[in-house]
């Protein structure tokens, strides 16, 4: 009997239920899919922003052109760069041209907020574009997406209170996306930079469609990164590696071979996401950080 029959089964034994959350992902060994990169690495490059216009050439085709450049085996894209209203032609013509360049879709990434209460305008606008993005990366062929907890947080609330209305608001969006097929990882950023108040979030949400977003640069302070970084590693859906990560909240260069090694005792089977978010050109920048990932892989 698996987890979510015995709770329903035991449902009526016990008032109330107790649903123990998202577990960490039972893995035999790791496995490195190959590397992947956000199209936020090029933000400075891309020609939208949130619908607008910008002085950037490069659209979404164009990323997946320097990606297939770089010889990646995947791309992850982010919903602020696309032109706004979004064709559903468009949406097909990026699947087409993932797959003649042999590029995967790692994942999708929006810039939600779940941290205002169910049902609040503030919210009701936020899951509509939950919902609308879910839809598109569904279509694109996305398996994870990323989602925030929160970055503009509701004024006069507790954070007890910020964390009921994001685990609330999650385990509806959790279901939305199961019904599309969609993985969503909380990403630790912002309000779920805090490693306990992201294991909490995640633990309190049952569903199988729910995991973390690892990154290996959004912590809140702390002199031990690494460590807070292993205890999420076994929930990870996707990795994502950046060129510095935070000692005590000051940048300091990543080790990435200690990064992919809590990824392998972690047996985090899946695609090594770069993000590039260094004041250098990306242009510059990316192709070596890269080859220094690969030979670790």
């Amino acid at each position: 009997m698996n987890r979510r029959d015995f709770l329903q089964t035991t449902a009526a034994a016990a008032s109330p239920a107790i649903l123990s959350g998202v577990e960490p992902f039972h893995r035999d060994a790791h496995a490195f899919k190959g590397l992947s990169l956000t199209a936020y690495s090029m933000k400075r490059h891309m020609k939208w922003w949130w619908g607008k216009e910008t002085k950037g050439v490069l659209d979404m085709l164009g990323f997946l052109d320097y990606c297939a450049e770089l010889g990646l085996e995947a791309i992850e894209i982010t919903s602020y760069f696309f032109q706004d209203p979004l064709e559903q032609r468009y949406i097909h013509a990026i699947k087409r041209h993932a797959h003649l360049l042999g590029l995967d879709i790692s994942g999708g990434a929006m810039g939600n907020n779940f941290a205002f209460p169910p049902g609040s305008p503030e919210n009701l606008g936020h899951m509509a574009y939950f919902r609308e993005w879910v839809d598109h990366f569904a279509d694109m062929g996305a398996t994870t997406v990323r989602v925030f907890a929160g970055r503009k947080l509701p004024v006069g609330l507790s954070d007890k209170e910020i964390l009921s209305n994001i685990i609330a608001n999650l385990a509806t969006a959790c279901e939305y996306a199961g019904k599309r097929g969609i993985l969503l990882g909380l990403e630790n950023h912002d309000f779920a930079s805090n490693i306990d108040y992201c294991l909490k979030i995640v633990k309190s949400v049952d569903s199988d469609w729910l995991g973390i977003i690892w990154d290996s640069a959004n912590l809140a302070p702390t002199f031990r990164p690494y460590k807070d970084l292993e205890r999420i590693a076994p929930y990870a859906v996707t990795a994502q590696i950046k060129v510095m990560t935070k000692v005590a909240g000051e940048p300091v260069p990543a080790d990435y071979a200690r990064l992919l090694n809590i990824l392998r005792r972690a047996n985090y089977r899946g695609y090594i996401v770069f993000e590039y978010e260094e004041e250098e050109d990306p242009y510059t920048a990316i192709p070596p950080n890269l080859e220094r990932l690969r030979a670790l892989l």
